[in-house]
């Protein structure tokens, strides 16, 4: 897109920007605070599967497996996660569910780092920096992109069944699904990290969590 177009494209899209990060940061919040209404059992519990797996990455278990597996195993969920929102977004109906999948990962993303940090301190701090951060700098962007081109596609659809404008409702089409494929090929890079890079990484602070 031309610097004319990328202007006018954020500023008719602006508020929906703005309402899926509101969206995905309350989720954010509200997996933070679930945290805390963990009972001492659950938290016990958590804490044993926990020191498994940071001992499994400090022997070295998790460089055995095939790292080529482990990056297509990941792709294969972003992709999943990726088709599941621009299957929603072909229907009006399924677009109260894109939000809902925005809220999830905020949870997911809060739930994981507030309880890292409340059960290690600094140190939980550092392994979220070091397992969570780097592939969701990508992942979180590319989902609230797909969500919005979800939304507007959506919206789109409304408009063209008052207005009977069935070639401007293909053009979108493919435009919609362009962005979505392109997004997904965005995503193999977090798939990268994941695979092939992340488990060196975590091996390095696994033995400071050791309990």
């Amino acid at each position: 897109m031309r610097q004319p177009a990328i202007k006018s494209y954020m500023k008719s899209h602006l508020a929906l920007y703005m309402f899926v990060s509101v969206l995905f940061l309350i989720g954010v919040v509200f997996g933070a605070v679930m945290v805390n209404a963990l009972s001492l059992d659950q938290k016990q519990e958590l804490a044993r599967h926990l020191n498994y797996f940071f001992q499994n990455v400090d022997d070295g278990t998790m460089l055995g497996e095939p790292q080529a597996d482990s990056f297509r195993q990941t792709l294969g969920l972003h992709v999943k996660w990726m088709a599941l929102i621009w299957l929603l977004g072909l229907s009006v109906v399924g677009l109260p569910l894109v939000f809902v999948l925005d809220f999830l990962k905020g949870v997911l993303v809060g739930f994981t780092v507030g309880y890292l940090t409340g059960q290690f301190a600094w140190k939980g701090m550092l392994f979220a920096l070091v397992s969570v951060a780097p592939q969701n700098l990508v992942i979180i962007p590319v989902i609230l992109i797909a969500s919005v081109a979800a939304t507007g596609f959506s919206l789109h659809l409304i408009k063209s069944r008052f207005q009977h404008r069935r070639g401007a409702l293909a053009q979108s089409f493919w435009q919609y699904t362009g962005t979505s494929v392109f997004l997904t090929i965005v995503l193999s890079a977090a798939a990268l990290y994941e695979g092939f890079l992340s488990p060196y990484v975590m091996k390095w602070v696994a033995p400071m969590l050791l309990v």
